[in-house]
């Protein structure tokens, strides 16, 4: 833009673009069927509001293809988004790895590569044996490594608390039964008598 700026040279300094008018007769070029082709479904309004996959009330293909077997629903244990997973660390790593009185966290794990992330649950397990006095914290241990580590003269803490399990219905189970019908003859043969 040379020169000095008046009324007469005023411009935007971006190129104005008018709307697309349709329907406005022949001689536009977007006249009649204004640009959508003559009947079937994209000629009609609304007609580009499908979902991805939608074939038309055909039996998609997502739909019609063979599936392989295993739980597939979103909750799915371990398969949905709900799904625990937990890193094991054995005693037998620590024997090898740290020094007596040493701290054993989910950091110095990582440090020393028995795990490969802190952001995943550690578990402590059983297997091999442990003769060092350590102090361990993780989020869960098994019943034999916690023996092992206080037999050893350690400590070990849980970074998160066990889940309470519901006791199981013993009527259903083959050794329960036998008790629990005892029980109800006792009962039974009480309140006859």
């Amino acid at each position: 833009m040379a020169g000095e700026l008046n009324l007469s040279n005023l411009q935007p300094a971006q190129a104005r673009k008018d709307r697309k008018r349709v329907g406005r007769g022949l001689g536009s070029g977007k006249g009649r069927y204004s640009g959508r082709g003559i009947k079937g479904q994209k000629s009609r309004a609304g007609s580009h509001m499908m979902r991805a996959g939608y074939e038309g009330g055909q039996m998609p293909l997502h739909m019609h293809t063979a599936k392989l077997r295993g739980n597939t629903s979103a909750d799915a244990m371990p398969l949905g988004p709900f799904r625990t997973s937990t890193q094991p660390v054995n005693l037998r790593d620590l024997e090898a790895r740290f020094e007596a009185g040493d701290e054993v966290t989910p950091e110095t794990l990582k440090a020393k590569r028995l795990i490969r992330s802190i952001r995943k649950d550690v578990k402590l397990l059983g297997v091999g044996d442990l003769t060092k006095k350590l102090s361990i914290t993780v989020h869960g241990a098994s019943a034999t490594a916690r023996e092992k580590v206080e037999a050893a003269g350690g400590s070990l803490t849980l970074l998160r608390e066990p889940k309470v399990r519901k006791p199981k219905n013993m009527k259903r189970r083959p050794e329960g039964r036998s008790k629990v019908a005892d029980t109800e003859d006792v009962s039974d043969a009480a309140s006859d008598g």
